[in-house]
This record gives C-alpha cells, structure tokens and sequence, in this order.
C-alpha cells in the first residue's frame, strides 16, 4: 500500500509539475514541486522512501524536460534520503517548520543540479539567484498549503454533520 501511494503520490505530482510548467513564462521550471513531493514522502515514510520517490520523481522529471537523465534524479534522491533523516531526528509536526525543510530542500537540491551540471558539461553554468529564491518561496509557499490541508482535512471530515452517527444529530 505505501508503494503504491508513493509512486501515485510522484507521479501526480510531476503531471502537476508538467502541466502547470507549460503554462508559465517560457515553459521554464518556476517552482518545483517534486521538491515538495519527496520531503513530504520521505517526512511521512521515511529515508528509504524518499531515496525511492526522489530518484523516481527526478528521472521522471529530467525524462519530460529534456535535459541530462539523471542529474535531477541524483539530485532528489539525496534530498530524499536527507529529509527522511531529518525526519526521524526531529519531530515535524506542524506545517511550518516542514515548509522550512522544504525551502531548505528546494536550495540544496538546486545547487547539487548547478553542481552535477558543472561536472557533466565541464563549464559552470550560470545561476540566478533571484530565480533560486523565488523558487525556494514558491516551494515553501506551496508546502505549506499541502501540508496544512494534510493536516486540517481529518479533522473536518469529523466535524461534517453528515459523519455523525444518527442519534447525535441535532434536528
């Protein structure tokens, strides 16, 4: 069952990621939500599944975009296993110290891209650090939001009246 909400979980993510890229300015990768994906995967499951949802989503994503197959996926897949140890060392509980490990994800895992592309090509290719930052703040913004609705949606499906039993409605 959890292989099988992970992959449905990346997988979604990068058609999000995907469909909502080709709408932007220049079809460029503005935020990065397979980011968002894999912390939340390896935060709810583990290192070992965030090393699996990081490699699936980044060669996924690498795949779609055309550019060298791996080095996203490499990318993730550190993330991946680094969120799911920072995960399991401290309690995240709350959405915003998770949408802090994400912007701190979404940072790492851009300058470990800038990095492996360097090697690849063998030229450092150019970074924008206005486009870094306000990838980072998309992220988090974005992590937030998903882990608050995470968070609050049980919580409201207990509270709807048509979920209380018969007699505890109030005519």
């Amino acid at each position: 069952m959890k292989n099988a909400a992970l992959i449905l979980i990346v997988g979604a993510t990068v058609a999000l990621q995907w469909s909502l890229a080709r709408a932007t300015v220049g079809h460029q990768w503005a935020f990065d939500l397979v980011v968002v994906a894999v912390v939340y995967v390896a935060l709810r499951w583990g290192a070992t599944a965030g090393v699996i949802g990081g490699t699936l989503g980044g060669l996924l994503q690498d795949a779609l975009a055309g550019t060298t197959i791996g080095v996203g996926g490499l990318a993730k897949t550190v993330i991946g296993f680094g969120a799911g140890v920072v995960g399991s060392q401290f309690i995240l509980s709350r959405p915003f110290p998770r949408a802090l490990l994400v912007a701190v994800a979404t940072l790492l895992a851009r300058g470990l891209m800038v990095a492996l592309y360097a090697l690849v090509d063998l030229h450092w290719p150019g970074v924008s650090w206005v486009a870094m930052l306000s990838e980072t703040a998309l992220n988090a913004l974005a992590a937030f939001a998903v882990y608050q609705g995470v968070e609050s949606v049980p919580g409201l499906l207990r509270r709807h009246p048509a979920r209380r039993p018969f007699s505890a409605r109030k005519w």
